[in-house]
């Protein structure tokens, strides 16, 4: 598989042959290109940032521009198989609301996100009283898009609340998989896949 982003890799890597794939907060195209290339993947993508959208298109991609918490009720029940959300659903308005449109649009739906409660972001928190900067969370506070800093735990409950299934979960130190246990506490990154 061409070289991706951690969280993107095991996207990659989980996504069976041939299947039909909605990508929201697309970026470049980076992962929509390699799975197209390397698995006959039907991928289409919704990004916000125009520059971006042309960058994929300019990849051979469809791509659409458009805001994911206000554009994906345009699209119809189960018109995909899968639908990605990677290190976007803390940057959306509602993301309980975000998580029953990607189950609505396909059936399994692979969401990846920065842990905000990763012991390097506590500890920048408690010993340094300032917001972090870590590999996940690159950019300073007043320079980021993310307006809820969702924890690993934080979205386990919200899952179990909405009874959504989970269907497969990994957790990301830098670019190591690491175990399920004290992941909340140790690991900088999550990615869910999960289903109706």
């Amino acid at each position: 598989m061409t070289t991706l982003r951690p969280d993107l890799a095991i996207i990659a890597d989980h996504l069976p042959q041939g299947a039909r794939v909605l990508d929201i907060g697309c970026g470049d195209g980076g992962l929509m290109a390699a799975l197209r290339d390397e698995k006959g993947v039907d991928a289409r993508g919704v990004e916000l940032d125009s520059t971006l959208v042309a960058q994929a298109m300019a990849r051979g991609l469809s791509v659409m521009q458009g805001d994911a918490d206000t554009d994906l009720a345009d699209y119809p029940d189960n018109a995909f198989d899968y639908a990605i959300l990677s290190q976007t659903l803390q940057t959306t308005r509602a993301p309980d609301q975000i998580l029953a449109e990607l189950l609505r649009i396909a059936p399994h739906a692979f969401v990846s996100f920065p842990n905000f409660a990763y012991w390097r972001v506590r500890a920048s928190l408690m010993f340094g009283g300032r917001m972090p900067v870590t590999g996940a969370l690159p950019l300073s506070w007043y320079a980021t898009a993310n307006i809820h800093h969702v924890t690993i735990d934080d979205f386990r409950a919200l899952l179990r609340e909405r009874g959504i299934a989970v269907e497969g979960r990994w957790f990301l130190s830098g670019d190591r998989q690491r175990g399920a246990g004290a992941a909340n506490l140790l690991a900088e990154q999550a990615v869910f896949l999960l289903g109706r």
